[in-house]
This record gives structure tokens, sequence and C-alpha cells, in this order.
């Protein structure tokens, strides 16, 4: 489905693979998301499936001490040692969030062995595979949380390596108990949620190394920022795409399981790339105190609330909320193609590989010519062309292609290239937009607050699309009323456009770096 907000990342049916990004941090079934997670975060659309908060007052004057300010960013922009990509120096730091995402873009080689299982090994229909995909989703909905534990408690005297490690960790036990255990749709839930717990942890820790660089930056430079982050994630894709599939025909489920358990312990690996101050053991010890918890608590959710009540964050963080929660169709889409089409994993491989090519392509094509370009302007455009592209799909399901002499699986690949480019490209604006509304102070933990909200909205679009698919009694055998389900899911997809003008105003070559707001 092409629906203006629906993940493609993208969170899982990630989902299933709408037209519309999902969120990275939408949750997809391969432990991403995002959109998420789907943290690739889009997936072919005819497959199931995208913060550290501040630190306390007692620390706030040396950690502000350590955070290099924006004349310092400028001035190590022309004196810098490292080598650029779009306009990024690619430092240590920023090679670990690069490659902490091309991990998550990696681990869709899980995400067509989980589709299948669901399906052939659990026997499960499309409502409920989409119920497993929203509550695979549920740790992308907390992660200010995350931000605030790995905050207030540091490991080891670290509050981003430690926890990079464990989130590693945590990966690796997910998928290893998928190749082992896991033998009932309970059992596999809880399995996917810890592999999403897991993404959307590292993903709150790299998530505000981003935002600290993109402070005070114009929407062209945060544009760059989140180019290297999303180009990195679809890169992993590209490199997982085709032996998703082949490796699921060849070896069977339990056997891809296997070989993904091993991808999260990279980003262990790379936690010892992260430039950061060891706390020494007084620092420790204040942070582990009982009433100094409670106490940073208050202060963190009041300065959260006083953030988040503003017009010029609330209304834009409606806006993208209603624009993710429109219904999607992927999870029916999945099964109509494989069970009445036939496709195999080995073929929707293939496609998997074309659709993380594309968004590749998706996030070139907003790095060099969409990111100057006004935010309502791009969510205008692409919702509607992708909602009207969103139809084709009706063309599958009723066999009216290869009256126009195109096979399922050419108008397949076609249709999910051009989609997943519009896709991608229409869902970065959401990542810039949620970084340029943190004000000083409250970046990670007020970007990990609008992105949740972002996800909780794709969530609640996958729920509902469950429940229209189970109302229009469309099941693994029966798709009499698939087409009226993929046209009023796409048709909603419009239904955000009315709210535009909840968007702030911005010049995309502002000189200050400033968003305008009406």
């Amino acid at each position: 489905m092409a629906s203006g907000g629906s993940a493609g990342r993208d969170s899982y049916d990630e989902e299933a693979a709408a037209a519309v990004p999902v969120p990275r941090r939408t949750l997809e079934l391969d432990g991403r998301g995002d959109a998420s997670d789907h943290r690739s975060g889009f997936i072919p659309r005819y497959q199931v499936g995208s913060s550290k908060v501040e630190t306390s007052d007692r620390y706030s004057d040396d950690w502000q001490k350590r955070l290099p300010t924006t004349d310092d960013v400028r001035k190590n922009k022309s004196e810098s040692r490292y080598f650029t990509v779009s306009g990024v120096d690619l430092s240590p730091d920023n090679m670990a969030v690069a490659i902490v995402y091309f991990v998550q873009g990696v681990l869709g080689l899980a995400r067509l062995a989980v589709n299948f299982y669901l399906k052939d090994d659990l026997q499960l229909d499309p409502a409920e595979t989409a119920v497993i995909s929203g509550f695979a989703s549920l740790p992308w909905l907390i992660k200010p949380l995350y931000g605030f534990i790995s905050d207030s408690i540091p490991l080891f005297g670290y509050r981003r390596r430690s926890y990079l490690i464990l989130s590693g960790f945590l990966g690796a036990l997910s998928w290893s108990l998928m190749a082992t255990v896991v033998d009932s749709k309970y059992s596999a839930a809880f399995s996917i949620l810890l592999g999403s717990l897991s993404v959307a942890f590292s993903d709150v820790v790299v998530d505000s190394m981003v935002v600290e660089r993109a402070r005070g930056e114009s929407q062209s430079t945060s544009g760059s920022l989140q180019s290297l982050c999303w180009g990195s994630s679809a890169f992993g894709g590209i490199v997982s795409a085709y032996f998703s599939g082949s490796l699921v025909d060849t070896y069977g489920v339990r056997f891809v399981f296997g070989v993904t358990a091993f991808l999260p312990l990279m980003t262990s690996a790379v936690a010892v790339l992260v430039n950061e101050h060891r706390l020494s053991s007084g620092e420790r010890a204040m942070s582990h105190s009982g009433s100094g918890f409670i106490e940073t608590s208050k202060q963190h959710i009041r300065q959260l609330w006083t953030s988040v009540k503003q017009p010029n964050i609330f209304l834009p963080t409606l806006f993208i909320f209603l624009w993710q929660a429109t219904p999607k169709s992927d999870s029916a889409m999945f099964f109509f193609i494989t069970n009445k089409l036939g496709f195999t994993p080995e073929f929707l491989g293939r496609v998997k590989l074309v659709t993380s090519i594309a968004s590749l392509l998706g996030v070139g094509l907003y790095n060099y010519f969409l990111k100057a370009v006004p935010l309502r302007k791009i969510f205008l455009v692409t919702t509607i062309i992708g909602s009207a592209l969103g139809m084709t799909q009706v063309l599958l399901v009723s066999g009216l292609n290869r009256q126009f002499g195109i096979s399922d699986e050419w108008f397949s690949v076609g249709d999910s290239l051009i989609i997943t480019v519009l896709s991608q490209a229409s869902f970065m604006p959401v990542l810039v937009l949620a970084a340029k509304l943190c004000p000083p102070g409250m970046e990670a933990t007020l970007f990990a607050t609008l992105m949740s909200i972002s996800n909780a909205g794709s969530v609640s679009g996958g729920l509902v699309g469950a429940g229209l698919t189970q109302l229009f009694g469309v099941t693994k055998d029966s798709f009499k009323n698939l087409a009226l389900l993929i046209v009023i899911c796409n048709l909603s997809a419009l239904l955000p456009l009315p709210l535009l003008g909840l968007l702030p105003e911005e010049s995309g070559n502002a000189d200050d770096g400033e968003t305008k707001h009406n």
C-alpha cells in the first residue's frame, strides 16, 4: 500500500512492505525498523515483515564542556583530518554510527525467513501476522526510556559504549533462540521482541550522536547526516538482499536465523570507536544514588513535557503521527503473492535486492535534489504520487497486468522499484524535521520521543490494517476482497494532507540553520 505515512522500513511487515516508508526506527520482523523500524527501513512492498537524554544538572556543566559547539563544528569542517562522504567527516564516531545503521540494514537477511516461518511453519493468517508485527514493534515506542537509562545508569563508566555492546549481545541471543528453541507464535513473538529491543536501544545511542552533530546546522547539513545513516542502512540491505531468499530456499529458515545471530555482534565490536569520556568512580556513585536518580527522573519528565507541549513542536508531531497511522495492507499482499501467485523465497530475495538498491537511490534523490525543498511540498507531492502508485497493486490482484503483456514477476519488480525510491525519499524529511524541532539541551531525549510517536503511528496503522483485513475476510486462502482493501488503504493515505499547515515553513537554504515556524 502506498500510504502517506506508512512504513514500507523500515518497524514488521516491516512490515510488509508498503508504498511509503516506515520510520528507522519503524520496526521490522528482522528486528529493526522503525521504522521503522523499518533503522533497511524500507522493504519490498510485496513482503511482510524505523536518545540519550540530557545529563542531570550535577553533570551538565562538565557535559556541555565536552560537547562541541556549533563554532567548533564549523571550524573542524575546514580542518578535518578525515575523508568526507556527502559532506560528512568519516571520523571514528561517525563510522560507528554508520556501521550500526549498516547492521540494521544487513539484519534484513532474516526478514524473509521470519515471514515464511510465520506463514508456513506456524500456519498464521495475515491478520495474526500483522498483530505479531505490531507486538514486535513495541520496543520502538518507548525509546526515550532507553535514553534515560543509558544516561542515568552508566555501565562500567560508559553511557554509550557499554550499551552498544549489550545491545549487540542481546540481538545475538534473540536470533539464536529463533534458530534453536522457538516453536510457537508466542515464543517467536518474544524472540523477535528481544531482537527489536536490541536494535531500538542501539538506535537510541547512535541517534543521540547524530542529533548532537545536527545541532545548529541547516536543513541541508542535517539532511547530509541523515543521508549517511540511511545510506548505510540501505547498503546493508543490499548486501543481505539476494541471499535472504536463496538461503531460505536452499537451507531453510532455521539456518538463516543462525547466520543472522552473528550480525548484531558487529554493533558490540564498533563500540570501541565511540569517543566517550569515562566517568570517574565518584560520578558513577552519584549516578546510582537513589535520591539523585529520582530527582533526575522528575527533572527529565518536566523538561520533556515543557518541550513537547510547545505548539511549534506538538503540531508537527501530530502531523507525523497521523501521516504514519494510515492503514496498511502489506501482510495481506504477502500472503497473496506467495499463496496465490506462487512467488518463491528465491524470487522475493531478488525483489528485495532491487528494492534495497532503490532505497539507496531514494536516499541519493533526497540528498542531492530534495533536502533544500520545503518540507510541506515534499510531503504533499510524495504522498499524492505514492497513493496513486499504490493503486497499481489492484492490477496485480485482478490480473490486468497480464492483459497488458506484463508478467506478475516483472510487474512486481518494477512496481516495487518505483515505490521504494519514492518511499525512502519521502521519509527522510521526517527524520530531518524531528532533529530540527529539538531545542538545545533536549536534543536526544526529544528526538527519541518524536520518533517513538512516529513509530506509534506506524504500529497503529498496521493494527488498523489488520482489523480491516479481518473485516473484509481476507485470509491465507481467500483474497476476494483484497482489491477493496488496497483501495481503502491507499485512499486513506490522503487524509492527513489537509493538515500540512501544521508543519513549519522552512527555507532549506537558510544560512542560520534555524527552523522558521508559523
